[in-house]
């Protein structure tokens, strides 16, 4: 929810002439927080960007001074399953 909404107050950049989808995050581990977010693609990732997630989850979970990690992961798709 908290990736969604910042996603809505401010949009991916786009780079290389795509856009940055993302389709869902989890948080996968506690200590530190780390978060895993599905994407189209993970190289259209800018670092100002994942700053700025950082920054959100930051704020929204009260992780003052705490680090957090974020890996960009590509969706894998059905069809590349078989």
């Amino acid at each position: 929810r908290t990736v969604r909404e910042a996603m809505a107050h401010h949009a991916p950049p786009t780079r290389k002439g795509r856009q940055l989808k993302i389709y869902y995050a989890t948080q996968v581990r506690a200590e530190p927080p780390t978060f895993a977010l599905f994407v189209n693609d993970p190289q259209l990732v800018h670092v100002s960007y994942e700053r700025y997630l950082v920054n959100a989850l930051r704020d929204e979970y009260d992780f003052t001074g705490t680090p957090i990690r974020i890996f960009w992961r590509a969706r894998r798709r059905e069809d590349e399953e078989r």
